[in-house]
């Protein structure tokens, strides 16, 4: 399991020119987190992720969403197992297919909601426009 986490001013996720969720700027900081998922993930690589996001210090101070109560976007974005090592096509056989993937993707924010996050969502395998605007610029990867 993979996450590029992201602290944000603000962020969105729009579904056919819908919002279906977002980290508003009046919120405060948050965190915009990008989740990929791959085959042999479970719950054990679901619940050390989810903990290790709400508790990673990248807000001011050295502060973690859990610390001042930020709320957390997550974005299910399966390209983070692409490899593109070869040729100029990427291959995405890394990536848990949507029966594996979806489960994982819902669990992770689960995880985040009984952790005390206000978890907002993308739509799983959906085409989805992603705006934000990343504070610091800070940017972290977490793999388990």
């Amino acid at each position: 399991m993979r996450a590029v986490v992201q602290r944000v001013t603000s962020a969105s996720v729009r579904v056919g020119g819908e919002v279906v969720g977002q980290v508003a700027a009046e919120d405060g900081p948050g965190l915009l987190v990008y989740l990929g998922v791959t085959h042999g993930d479970g719950p054990d690589e679901t619940a050390w992720l989810a903990r290790k996001v709400w508790d990673v210090r990248l807000l001011h101070d050295e502060r973690s969403a859990s610390d001042v109560g930020a709320p957390v976007l997550v974005v299910s974005q399966f390209t983070l197992y692409g490899d593109a090592r070869k040729g100029r096509r990427p291959t995405w056989s890394a990536a848990a297919p949507g029966e594996v993937g979806e489960p994982a993707y819902d669990a992770f924010c689960a995880e985040l909601e009984r952790l005390g996050a206000r978890v907002e969502r993308g739509v799983f395998g959906a085409d989805m426009a992603v705006e934000s605007v990343n504070d610091g610029p800070m940017t972290l990867l977490l793999e388990r």
